[in-house]
């Protein structure tokens, strides 16, 4: 293309430099004056339209979720507090989830899972009480067997959800989660792909036989494997919850992608 460029520039320098050569040797001859219209700016091609990988439309509950009445997503979260109630099977409303900028909390929680981190200040939920239960066997720290019990509340929580009406309710107000990604810095993106690659993500988290060994180089422990300590933040997690809590966790996960999704997890 730039050498495609050069040959037209240099093919118009040698037409003017000829004709004004001619010009100065006849100058009778010059015709008249042209007023040189500019041309048009160059037309931008169209933007290719984003590829969707999994519309809502195409939902398994789509035909019988609809779509909630028009919310603004700043005034959100007081429509959506009865229906996050009601999706914990007659539970009270867990007292660690925030229901402020839910929805927002949520899109910017779900995008940043593949990352290395994710920040505090968008979870959607209180951090686990107490600090990680480590146990030190022969001079080497792994995660303690106990560890896992920090998490039993917000497990019990989640085996209690209704994994359709959630789905439903997310389908629901779909169009609020999109605003919210599209806010959050894609304004060409879908949120529903990112979800379900995310979803995929924490699926295919790796299973590790025996106590997971940590290391302490600063104040934070570490996992002492770089290729375990390399993965992307949601994996972690799902690591650090224990095997047991994360395979109930994935259950969930496949009963809710199974309601949004029609085809199935990559294997």
């Amino acid at each position: 293309m730039n050498r495609t460029i050069i040959l037209i520039v240099a093919a118009i320098a040698v037409a003017v430099g000829g004709f004004t050569a001619w010009h100065a040797m006849h100058p009778e001859k010059l015709p008249p004056p042209v007023v040189a219209t500019p041309a048009p700016p160059p037309v931008a091609p169209p933007a290719a339209a984003p590829v969707i990988e999994h519309p809502v439309g195409e939902a398994p509950l789509a035909s019988d979720s609809g779509t909630a009445s028009q919310v603004p997503l700043d005034h959100s979260d007081a429509a959506l507090r009865p229906a996050l109630a009601g999706l914990f099977a007659g539970h009270a409303l867990p007292s660690f989830l925030h229901v402020d900028r839910i929805i927002r909390n949520i899109v910017a929680t779900i995008d940043a899972l593949p990352r290395s981190s994710v920040s505090p200040t968008v979870m959607p939920v209180d951090p686990a009480t107490g600090r990680m239960a480590v146990a030190d066997v022969d001079g080497t720290s792994t995660i303690a067997a106990d560890n896992d019990a920090r998490y039993a509340p917000y497990v019990d929580a989640l085996q209690a959800v209704d994994t359709r009406l959630a789905a439903s309710v997310y389908l629901q107000y779909y169009p609020l989660f999109q605003q919210a990604y599209q806010e959050l810095g894609y304004p060409n993106g879908y949120f529903n792909d990112r979800l379900v690659s995310v979803i995929d993500l924490l699926l295919a988290t790796p299973q590790i036989d025996g106590p997971i060994k940590l290391a302490q180089p600063k104040v934070v422990y570490v996992f002492a494997d770089p290729a375990l300590e390399s993965l992307p933040a949601g994996q972690k997690i799902m690591l650090r919850i224990g095997r047991h809590n994360a395979d109930i966790v994935k259950a969930k996960l496949r009963e809710f992608r199974g309601h949004i999704v029609r085809t199935p997890p990559p294997h």
